[in-house]
């Protein structure tokens, strides 16, 4: 992994980024697959985008957010 993709991730998780736009902005920005549809959400969503274009910019509108059981 390159430090660009470590400094992201480090920063999501130590300001409590919801888990599954962490998910989703990790495999956009590794050019992975998605998830299976039942298995997406708005936050997923939202992190694919994100990881897509390389950007931290809405990760505060994903803090503190609670992961679906």
């Amino acid at each position: 992994m390159d430090q660009n993709y470590r400094d992201a991730t480090t920063r999501m998780e130590e300001r409590g980024v919801q888990l599954d736009y962490i998910i989703g902005w990790q495999t956009a920005y590794l050019g992975h697959t998605e998830r299976e549809e039942q298995l997406r959400n708005e936050a997923y969503e939202a992190g694919r985008t994100a990881g897509k274009a390389n950007t931290l910019d809405d990760i505060e509108d994903w803090v503190g957010s609670i992961d679906p059981v």
